[in-house]
């Protein structure tokens, strides 16, 4: 009989995470049993599910094994990439410092600060065309991003907030440029180096927080002024967090904290397998 599984339950800036140590690489993560995660009644609750496993590359590297509430395979979660750092500072896997986390866009180097914020070095930012998303009705042109995913970073008019708009729903968008799914922010200009963002996570809807969505969101405000490199603050509903982009690549720091661990019964896991 499968043992009791341990979990953490942590976010970052509340975009909340299931975290299962799997250090034997050894639990089938199906798509049922994410979804019955990350449900609200039936589950823990939760944006996605990370997996803790060793790396098939390298074995001084923990690989991040990144599931949507859908259950989908993603390829990076900023916000999740710092609730995994500080799992492993904690779980006394890694030193605090600097160190290298494996993901399916490439691997993170991370930084765990003293005050348990977390630096991640998210890679080179590119925008890759113009697009527009659709709610109620209206039209929002936006820019293509890639941040290791795809992205639509949509500015709003001056003068407009995202507090308006009801994000429910997917937005609509240009599926022969994304074939794959979006993630779709909507952009609300704060002042010479501030920003408020919403979005919408392709696999979750609308979340407190995108790690990834906040770089793409800073990517694209800046490419509205026709600048290829600067930093910002990004307000989100779940919090603030800082970006910097440079010429060839790019920084999130944010938070990452935790707020219950325990063990997952045998028999729940094998019902929802």
């Amino acid at each position: 009989m499968q043992p009791p599984i341990p979990f953490r339950k942590g976010h970052g800036t509340q975009n909340d995470f299931v975290l299962l140590p799997d250090l034997a690489d050894a639990l089938e993560l199906t798509e049922s049993r994410v979804r019955a995660l990350c449900d609200r009644r039936m589950g823990l609750g939760a944006d996605g599910v990370l997996r803790v496993v060793p790396s098939e590359v390298d074995a001084d590297t923990w690989f991040m094994d990144y599931r949507n509430a859908d259950g989908s395979i993603a390829e990076m979660c900023g916000n999740g990439v710092r609730v995994f750092a500080r799992y492993l500072v904690d779980a006394g896997l890694v030193k605090r410092g600097g160190f290298v986390i494996g993901t399916r866009a490439g691997d993170r180097r991370v930084e765990v600060h003293d005050d348990d914020t977390v630096t991640v070095h998210m890679g080179a930012v590119r925008v890759f065309g113009e697009s527009s998303a659709t709610v109620q009705n209206m039209l929002f042109p936006g820019v293509a991003v890639d941040v290791g995913n795809p992205h639509l970073g949509c500015q709003l008019p001056e003068g407009s907030t995202v507090d308006v708009l009801d994000l429910t729903a997917q937005p609509g968008y240009d599926r022969a440029l994304f074939p794959n799914g979006v993630n779709v922010e909507f952009i609300q200009e704060l002042g010479p180096d501030a920003i408020r963002m919403r979005v919408h996570e392709r696999g979750v809807g609308e979340t407190r927080s995108c790690g990834t969505g906040t770089v793409a969101a800073v990517k694209s405000w800046l490419h509205s002024k026709n600048r290829t490199t600067g930093s910002a603050t990004v307000d989100v509903p779940g919090g603030q967090v800082s970006v910097v982009i440079t010429d060839d690549g790019s920084t999130l720091t944010g938070p990452a904290e935790f707020v219950a661990e325990g063990t997952l019964s045998s028999q729940w896991w094998t019902a929802h397998r």
